[in-house]
């Protein structure tokens, strides 16, 4: 069978990779449709995945919106070209596409502040698949899994170190070192968000430094590191899981990047104007079982990260953390591959209605 992923995003590299090799070693077609944003194309040069580039990206606000028509028309030629079984996708490009040239399409998602792009997406969707804790319905179409998209690539039985980090980084091997990820906000759901201000950004590095290393990963490439006491994170960034694996701590006013580090043992500090009532699910779970913090006051993520730093035991009291909390989490690689090969397997998911009817703990 043939099937065609969209990667819009670095993320989405990541949620489809380890499900496009086994379809592949199954001997199946598959062809990714890529959006040139941050570093998508580089991920998907290193894992070797056949793609072709619908278009570009901008990090700046609204440049989307110029871009929009380009993308569809190369997408549509493309797909009716490839004409796949079935898509997976994260929104509307993918939708759309499957309603055009009449392909069944599964789209995975854990935002619920996406508004539009539910909107314009469900309609064409066959399937909708999200973590168990997305707090919004998408219908009777949408169905769950217990665990987060990064499952599929940071799960136990998926996740493998590439490198020898510290080495590449530079860092001894009892160094404590802090990665601090900063936003662009170029993306859609982006548009109207904030995160650390220039201002905060360079407090916050000044004071983190003076406990540990510290790594950026600005999205927005803004940093002037030679004016800061920080390196700049400039290992490829398939190595970037790697670093977070061994960090103290990761700072960042982004959102996946939090979830990866909860998903892999760090302490994760998460601000922006995300934070706060209508967050999303997924921050929620991950912080009333104490991986990460969300802190929308500046001040606030100064004094926790300040604590963790100074506390002993924080990795191993990590560890066992983790441990617990993935326990009875999928591994979202497994069932996307069910879900592309075995048309009764999403049938046999719950779907968030039943799903929220379960008593409480109920595996998925």
């Amino acid at each position: 069978m043939n099937y065609l992923f969209f990667t819009n995003t670095p993320a989405h590299v990541h949620l489809y990779r380890n499900a496009i090799a086994e379809l592949e070693a199954r001997g199946h077609e598959t062809l990714v449709l890529a959006r040139d944003y941050g570093c998508t194309l580089d991920l998907l040069d290193y894992y070797d995945i056949p793609h072709v580039v619908y278009g570009e990206l901008a990090t700046s606000k609204y440049s989307l919106a110029r871009q929009l028509p380009s993308h569809y028309v190369t997408i549509l030629r493309e797909a009716r070209a490839y004409d796949p079984d079935k898509i997976f996708g994260v929104g509307a490009y993918a939708a759309h596409a499957g309603a055009a040239i009449d392909a069944p399409v599964v789209l995975i998602t854990d935002s619920e502040n996406t508004h539009l792009d539910h909107a314009i997406s469900r309609p064409f969707a066959d399937a909708y698949l999200t973590p168990h804790t997305f707090d919004k319905d998408l219908g009777e179409k949408h169905h769950v899994f217990r665990g987060f998209k990064e499952c599929a690539y940071l799960h136990p039985d998926e996740y493998e170190p590439q490198s020898d980090v510290r080495e590449e980084l530079g860092v001894g091997p009892d160094e404590e070192f802090v990665v601090v990820r900063l936003n662009a906000f170029g993306s859609h759901h982006d548009v109207g968000q904030a995160g650390f201000t220039p201002e905060k950004r360079r407090r916050l590095v000044a004071e983190l430094a003076e406990d540990a290393t510290v790594f950026v990963s600005d999205e927005g490439e803004e940093m002037d590191f030679s004016e800061t006491p920080a390196r700049e994170f400039d290992l490829h960034p398939a190595l970037l899981h790697d670093a977070l694996a061994e960090a103290s701590l990761l700072v960042a006013d982004t959102q996946t990047m939090v979830t990866e580090a909860a998903l892999l043992g760090t302490p994760a500090i998460r601000s922006n104007s995300f934070v706060g009532d209508g967050d999303m699910g997924n921050f929620a779970e991950l912080e009333r079982e104490g991986l990460i913090f969300n802190r929308r006051e500046f001040d606030a993520v100064m004094e926790t990260a300040t604590d963790l730093l100074g506390r002993s035991g924080v990795a191993r009291e990590w560890a066992r953390k983790r441990e617990t909390f993935l326990a009875d989490k999928v591994n979202l690689t497994d069932l996307v591959v069910e879900v592309a090969t075995d048309p009764t397997r999403l049938a046999s998911l719950p779907t968030k209605r039943t799903h929220d009817r379960m008593p409480t703990g109920a595996s998925v």
